[in-house]
């Protein structure tokens, strides 16, 4: 198996029973905020041009780039698809002109002329955007895992797929915190320090429970090569930036008593044979040094050669075409109103800060008005030239977007909120009602409504939108109208697919069960383990 690393989480692997591209980005991405590091400006693209198969982790702008798989990679590749539970990334592939998939099942390995392909799918809200993945490759002779930035949970299933030979693996930051926060300065510094140590001691932890062979460092950072953001890079090793490169890790891990780390840059080539793993780089091996030991001069070499582009981009923000506080009122007030669990989540005001146009988003009277000096609890400051741009393109992900960029200050009257970017990545009915739905699977009181002398499983088995708003009942036969999915009501037999079973409940007069239950008793979908610590509204505050 040879792996060309492409930069980032892209990689080119070959194999002898087929070819795959992963995550392969080269444009500028985020409002040209984020680009690759060190440059893949040399990558030969046409090698990859006609692979056998794509794999896409998620769709993160500096993991899918449109522009780049339009332009440079044929139709005829067969796509990988991760066991998400909204189709948003096959829609989007779809739309570039791919028409081939591989439809693949959580952690279940498919065979294909001789290659072992598993992919884990992580698809809590929090994941990417609505979802994220890791990709195992086996071809009987060499396993890799290329877990990119993910994030499983479940060490256990992965170890049984090994052993591995290489890992690759996210090791710093890719995310807008803490720079974009109005801190204290030594705050910065101290959350900073913080969030470095823990991204590389999370990456270490990783590589001790996988246990491959080699650790490849990937999945970041990038750079920022615009005027107003080039301080984000971390020039010096300096201990407070959250951006630390690949020999940063790679010294890290021997630090810690690990010497299986392998440096790649967009262009290097890795062979592996025997257990063995050697890596040729496109430049002599002091070349490369120089890269990361005179950071500063290469990344402003890389600038004037981006500036142009950067430039370009800037000039092409909309300005003055939108009225944003009637746009957006329009846009997210409807969301707003079936957004139950969000709404109690954030509890209050979130202040858009874009000068003369600032609006509220209030989520407690789920109401979106110009603002009037109201009292905030988070606050956003933006370019409203970036907000327009949201409107006009109707980005149903701010996070993979805006947020991302960095292009914005944020300011919060207490501790971070995750409801508030979770609801940004939920700008449609059907993205914010799977958000609804993973949230309403923790909460009990939620589960069940009533109707039509029936008590009823409250969130549709489907893709879980809230049946108490998207349910229609004609004639015994409940139809969900957000996809259309059609059940009886007397069995729980779902009429669009015989994979699916909704829980329903004959009840008498008086609202109790009448007996006629269904043979099978309805079984709560098991919460997914979550690394993160989610609001559960108190039982007493129910919505």
């Amino acid at each position: 198996m040879q792996i060309t690393f492409l930069g980032q989480a892209g990689l080119f692997i070959e194999t002898k029973h087929g070819t795959i591209v992963c995550d392969p980005w080269f444009n500028p991405a985020y409002f040209a905020s984020w680009f690759p590091f060190p440059s893949n400006e040399d990558v030969d693209i046409e090698k990859l041009g006609r692979p056998d198969y794509l794999y896409l982790s998620h769709l993160h702008h500096d993991h899918f780039d449109p522009q780049f798989l339009r332009d440079h990679v044929w139709k005829e590749a067969t796509i990988l698809l991760p066991d998400f539970p909204l189709d948003l990334q096959e829609r989007a592939l779809r739309d570039i002109g791919f028409t081939k998939f591989i439809y693949t099942k959580n952690c279940e390995t498919v065979e294909i002329d001789g290659l072992h392909l598993t992919i884990v799918a992580m698809v809590a809200p929090i994941d990417g955007p609505l979802g994220d993945s890791s990709l195992i490759v086996n071809d009987g002779e060499t396993c890799i895992f290329n877990q990119n930035d993910s994030r499983p949970i479940d060490l256990d299933i992965l170890t049984q797929f090994g052993p591995y030979d290489a890992h690759f693996l996210q090791f710093s930051g890719a995310i807008w915190y803490p720079m974009v926060y109005q801190f204290p300065e030594k705050m910065m510094q101290t959350l900073g320090r913080k969030k470095r140590e823990n991204e590389m001691a999370r990456a270490l932890r990783y590589a001790q429970q996988i246990n491959a062979s080699f650790i490849i460092p990937s999945a970041g950072p990038p750079c920022f090569l615009d005027d107003e953001m080039f301080h984000f890079n971390d020039f010096d090793r300096d201990p407070t930036n959250t951006f630390p490169d690949q020999p940063v890790f790679i010294d890290y891990m021997q630090e810690h008593g690990y010497d299986k780390g392998r440096l790649m840059i967009p262009g290097s080539v890795a062979t592996f044979s025997c257990g063995n793993c050697t890596v040729s780089h496109p430049l002599p091996d002091e070349q490369v040094q120089a890269i990361f030991t005179q950071k500063r001069a290469y990344l402003e070499a890389y600038q004037q050669r981006k500036r142009p582009v950067i430039e370009a981009a800037k000039a092409s923000w909309p300005r003055g075409q939108v009225d944003i506080p009637s746009s957006l009122r329009d846009w997210f007030e409807p969301l707003l109103e079936t957004a139950d669990l969000t709404c109690v989540g954030v509890n209050g005001r979130l202040l858009i800060d874009c000068g003369e146009q600032a609006v509220v988003v209030d989520f407690q009277q789920r109401k979106v008005y110009p603002w009037n000096n109201e009292e905030w609890e988070y606050r956003f400051q933006v370019d409203p030239a970036l907000i327009e741009s949201s409107i006009i393109r109707h980005v149903e992900d701010w996070v993979n977007d805006l947020f991302l960029s960095c292009r914005f200050k944020a300011e919060r009257k207490g501790p971070y909120n995750e409801y508030i970017y979770i609801f940004f990545k939920g700008l449609t009915p059907e993205r914010i009602q799977y958000i609804e739905g993973y949230y309403a699977e923790q909460t009990p009181e939620h589960q069940f409504w009533e109707s039509n002398g029936y008590r009823i499983q409250r969130r549709c088995p489907h893709l879980k939108a809230d049946l108490t708003r998207f349910g229609k009942i004609e004639d015994g036969i409940l139809t969900c109208t957000m996809h259309g999915w059609q059940f009886e009501l007397a069995t729980g037999k779902c009429l669009t697919s015989d994979d699916r079973k909704l829980f329903t409940q004959r009840l008498d007069k008086d609202g109790k069960p009448t007996g006629e239950e269904q043979q099978q008793e309805w079984v709560k979908p098991p919460a997914l383990k979550c690394k993160h610590c989610w609001y559960i509204p108190p039982k007493e505050n129910k919505v």
